[in-house]
């Protein structure tokens, strides 16, 4: 796969076959994230290939209250909107109830890990929230992702198991220092899988050498 191709059909895959997935294929899904960059070279994370029914089983029901509530409010927003705007908004509740439903029963979910230690986090003093050292992380991820595209596995990022991550932490036996940043559940689809995806482009989110110029308004 080309992988222009893989970056425009990465959409989120929340219905997942129970299939077991080859380790040969994980292990190149794994390798991929392993090539991504990060701040000094240091590759500040980790990443956990949950299969155990059991901790699947725990994984779920850390997750699933947080996507009830958080679905909750999703739909309360939408009273009143145009049925044209808010029915796709509904259908992604939809999958997002199946996956909140099965998480257990994927054949994989990969929980990604940093140690805030190991990173060059230069905005921890500015009075904002801090974002830099998700760069040493997230890119291993989205690496992960698109290996999934390429091998025909369904994915999705999700955090809301970082409302609880405390309990994250001792399931997983991860260190009080390490912090929790991605859960990706991974499965052979259920349906198509992965396609064209909707988002905005340069037009709107690039600029050039000023927030307030956009890209397609300026001349080189």
């Amino acid at each position: 796969m080309q992988l222009y191709d893989a970056m425009s059909t990465l959409r989120a895959v929340r219905r997942l076959r129970t299939d077991p997935i080859p380790d040969d294929v994980v292990d190149r899904v794994l390798q991929a994230a392993c090539w991504a960059p990060t701040g000094g070279n240091t590759q500040p994370w980790k990443v956990i290939v949950a299969t155990d029914p059991d901790v699947l089983a725990g994984l779920q029901a850390i997750y699933r209250p947080e996507w009830q509530r958080y679905a909750a409010q999703v739909l309360a927003s939408l009273d009143g909107l145009p049925e044209a705007v808010a029915e796709p908004r509904r259908r992604v509740v939809r999958a997002g109830d199946h996956l909140a439903n099965h998480l257990h029963e994927a054949p994989a979910v990969l929980v990604f890990c940093a140690n805030p230690a190991a990173m060059a986090i230069t905005d921890a003093n500015l009075d904002r929230i801090s974002m830099v050292g998700g760069g040493s992380v997230y890119p291993a991820v989205q690496n992960a992702m698109l290996a999934c595209v390429a091998e025909g596995l369904g994915c999705t990022l999700t955090t809301l198991h970082c409302l609880r991550e405390p309990e994250v932490k001792v399931l997983l036996d991860i260190p009080d220092s390490w912090a929790t940043v991605a859960l990706v559940p991974i499965g052979y689809p259920v349906g198509r899988g992965h396609g064209p995806i909707t988002r905005k482009g340069p037009d709107v989110m690039a600029a050039r050498d000023s927030f307030i110029t956009p890209w397609s308004d300026a001349s080189p």
